[in-house]
């Protein structure tokens, strides 16, 4: 129809073109715009009902997500809620693509190309031995950390510079050749001798630590992460998304 070679093919292979490859994105934008469209009519008839796809980065919806899904469901029984759980790089790409509508993650973070609204706060806790010299101390500051066995999540989790910005500190020292893929396993690795660790509290108070005899302190001047929504600033579904806020709120 277009009249110009869009896809090249051999016997081994089918790839774009530099003109399909254009035509692609451009494509992506259409059919982006034709689904926000029917999410536009949809709003209008009531608010959070219909189809929603929620990114989640994973050291926030196991923790967070059980405790607001049952209210969400009682009030908004129309909703049909698609969950995918990712870093939150991934889910932002996803987001911009249309592949997602909303995305719940920490902030900061670096993204100037969408809109965000945060909804709470979740403060650092030191996770450690009962036996580490810290575990002594009823309140842990910032400085008693610079030098310590710290591990962290690997690269690509935001937590590991939230928990660094938060707690003031360049990054781990003896601890910087171990690191862990999840919050569960951190916990692990702490609860077997190999260091000390920085959780965040909704994990806590989850029972992350349950089946091990850690101890957590706080840390006063620890600072927080943000928890917040973001979304893509052309989405006609802004109003939805400030009602899930609420909900995240409460």
């Amino acid at each position: 129809m277009l009249g110009v070679t869009l896809v090249e093919r051999t016997k081994r292979k089918v790839m774009l073109t530099p003109l399909g490859e254009e035509v692609v994105a451009r494509a992506r934008e259409v059919l982006r715009g034709a689904e926000e469209i029917s999410d536009l009519a949809a709003a209008a008839t009531e608010p959070l009902s219909g189809p929603l796809r929620l990114g989640v980065i994973p050291t926030i919806g196991p923790y967070m997500l059980p405790r607001v899904l049952p209210g969400l469901r009682a009030t908004h029984p129309k909703l049909r809620l698609y969950l995918r759980e990712d870093l939150t790089a991934r889910l932002l790409e996803r987001l911009s693509t249309g592949d997602l509508d909303v995305v719940l993650i920490a902030l900061p973070y670096p993204a100037p190309d969408i809109e965000t609204l945060q909804v709470g706060e979740d403060p650092f806790l030191l996770a450690c031995p009962p036996d580490h010299p810290l575990a002594a101390k009823s309140e842990v500051y910032s400085a008693d950390l610079v030098g310590s066995d710290l591990l962290l999540l690997e690269e690509g989790h935001c937590l590991r510079e939230h928990a660094l910005a938060a707690c003031h500190l360049p990054g781990p020292s003896r601890g910087e050749g171990v690191l862990g893929t999840s919050l569960a396993t951190l916990v692990q690795m702490v609860a077997n001798g190999l260091g000390i660790t920085l959780l965040p509290k909704m994990a806590v108070d989850c029972g992350i630590l349950a089946g091990t005899d850690l101890v957590t302190r706080p840390i006063p001047d620890g600072g927080n992460r943000g928890i917040g929504l973001a979304w893509r600033p052309s989405s006609p579904r802004k109003a939805d998304f400030r009602a899930l806020a609420e909900a995240l709120r409460g």
